[in-house]
């Protein structure tokens, strides 16, 4: 399915220097951010109160929030669980404040709006609990960036493989650094978004590497730089389909999902948009520059002796 077709390759490789110095001030500011400002973690990485209050009706979760913010409480997590009238409420430590002490308090303020509510469970997160969730976190990253690149040495050619992954981590950087530059919380739900990004955007990749060993096979007058014009430029098409019906979801999410999903839709918001472009200028570029031609997709047919072709055959000893 194809709403146009081009009929001229667009020269994207021309420009590949200029875009990919433009990638690289980008990826050294987030770098920066990253260890100048560092993360805005949540509750679960840094330990906090966690409370589980019940209504006799379904709870209003922006009342709520309000009611909480009052006190003076930021970056607090307030969902619904189990049913409508069910509520968890996650919050950050308080200097000279212990958890009963936090707990009681954010009680009595939901009692003088509804003196219905119950409190079902409270309960103190330690921060070796967010040490530990940190490390997994991080193992799953490494798990992911070695098992994509393991998948594209194996399906298409190690400069390929590197190719990718530096266009990934360059994707996962600039999302991390958006989030210090601007102290957006960094939660469970952003580091799901994250890897999911992850392979997302290895899946553009992907699509445009198998065009590019298509096109070899195809196109044999072509050099490499016509190859991957034409490879990239023949998947344009696709590009905006599925990335623009991804982009509608998650923009929904973003709009309408509340303060539940604000960070994680935002997260992959911005991991779309970077993905896009670092599987057109970043990865494709690199695989250019790491030297990709065609026999090295391409293997050559093995000739059996006393082939009419070989040059050697008619030879007179």
């Amino acid at each position: 399915m194809e709403f146009f077709k081009i009929r001229k390759d667009i020269p994207f490789m021309k420009n590949a220097v200029a875009f990919n110095a433009i990638s690289f001030i980008t990826f050294l500011a987030a770098v920066f951010f990253l260890f100048n400002r560092g993360l805005h973690l949540s509750v679960e990485f840094t330990g906090g109160t966690l409370m589980e209050v019940s209504y006799s009706q379904p709870a209003d979760l922006n009342v709520v929030r309000d009611q909480i913010a009052k006190l003076g409480l930021n970056d607090v997590q307030v969902q619904n669980f189990g049913t409508a009238r069910d509520v968890m409420i996650r919050m950050p430590a308080v200097k000279g404040q212990s958890s009963a002490q936090q707990s009681d308090q954010v009680l009595a303020a939901l009692k003088g709006i509804d003196a219905s509510v119950q409190l079902r469970r409270t309960e103190f997160v330690g921060p070796q609990v967010g040490d530990e969730l940190a490390a997994d976190g991080l193992k799953a990253l490494a798990f992911v960036v070695v098992g994509i690149m393991i998948y594209l040495a194996m399906r298409f050619e190690w400069k390929f493989a590197v190719a990718a992954i530096i266009a990934n981590l360059h994707d996962v950087v600039i999302i991390l650094g958006f989030f210090a530059f601007f102290q957006w919380e960094f939660s469970l739900p952003v580091l799901a978004a994250v890897l999911a990004v992850l392979g997302y955007s290895v899946n553009e990749s992907v699509v445009i590497f198998d065009r590019i060993r298509e096109n070899f096979r195809r196109y044999r007058k072509m050099d490499t730089v016509e190859i991957i014009d034409n490879a990239i430029t023949s998947t344009i098409s696709r590009t905006i389909i599925t990335h623009g019906c991804t982009q509608l979801m998650v923009l929904s999410m973003l709009l309408f999902g509340g303060a539940t999903l604000h960070y994680f839709a935002l997260a992959l918001t911005i991991g779309i948009c970077f993905g896009i472009y670092s599987s057109v200028f970043v990865a494709a570029a690199i695989a250019m520059w790491l030297g990709i031609q065609r026999e090295d997709l391409i293997k050559a047919p093995v000739k059996a002796a006393g082939d009419p072709d070989d040059e050697n055959s008619g030879a007179v000893v």
